[in-house]
């Protein structure tokens, strides 16, 4: 199930970027990054755990995931080749369908709902699917600007934008996550969250905080300040180093989900 939540939420993430990239990043950028997304997905679908299936909003997000998976293919056909008309709704639709497959999976992964739960644990999805794309096409942007060295500067500060966005609305909902878990725990009802995270157990969140929202916050302002001054080789190290502490993060808060129920 982690692994599956997290390829998916990758995958979903990238394919939610591509309508806040520019044209001028070339035909190539979007064809890479749609196949990405899809092989991302193809794989999730090996991954998947069989118990989702066994409910009627696990199929929900399945199908969702599937429709997803058949318009990003047809975009990936189709871009630079034909049909251009058709590219803009076919994109839209694999959106669309990414987030009734991410708000369907947050009621799948929620055992106990409530109101409070569900809600954070749907905002936790899409923000996971925001930060991992997010940091995911700022890296791969900023790659490109050594395929199209003329490539304007100002795309790669637009994408970094969305990332640091994307690093708040995060860390604004692991905050929220924690603060409900703390605060509703009732006696009886085992040990708290906080006694969890406070004990030798609570190793993985911390390490989920760290390396999931404090070394991206960091790393993020840095790319912003090497990006304002043009050096976009710099911008896209310190994106790669960004990525891949966005994606520990982002696997443990897959882990801590299913072990706490907490949607951190």
């Amino acid at each position: 199930m982690v692994l599956f939540l997290f390829l998916t939420h990758l995958a979903l993430g990238i394919v939610f970027t591509l309508v806040l990239v520019s044209r001028d990043a070339g035909v190539k950028f979007f064809r890479f990054n749609a196949g990405l997304a899809a092989a991302l997905i193809a794989v999730a679908f090996v991954f998947r755990p069989p118990e989702l299936s066994a409910t009627r909003t696990g199929e929900i997000a399945l199908t969702a995931l599937l429709i997803s998976e058949a318009a990003i293919v047809v975009y990936w056909l189709t871009v630079g080749r034909m049909l251009a008309s058709i590219r803009p709704a076919v994109v839209w639709l694999a959106c669309a369908a990414g987030l009734v497959t991410l708000m369907a999976q947050a009621v799948v992964a929620t055992s106990d709902w409530t109101f409070d739960v569900g809600i954070l644990t749907i905002a936790s999805f899409l923000s996971s699917a925001a930060l991992l794309g997010g940091a995911s096409t700022s890296m791969i942007l900023g790659h490109w600007y050594l395929v199209i060295p003329s490539l304007e500067v100002s795309h790669l500060q637009s994408i970094v934008k969305v990332h640091i966005a994307s690093m708040v609305v995060r860390i604004v909902v692991v905050v929220a996550a924690v603060v409900v878990a703390v605060e509703t725990w009732q006696p009886g009802a085992g040990p708290s969250f906080w006694h969890y995270i406070t004990s030798v157990s609570g190793i993985f969140f911390w390490q989920r905080v760290l390396f999931g929202l404090g070394g991206p916050a960091l790393l993020s302002y840095l790319t912003w300040e090497t990006a304002k001054i043009r050096s976009t080789q710099s911008a896209t190290g310190i994106l790669y180093v960004d990525f891949f502490t966005v994606v520990v993060g982002e696997v443990l808060a897959k882990y801590l989900l299913l072990a706490t129920r907490v949607p951190v």
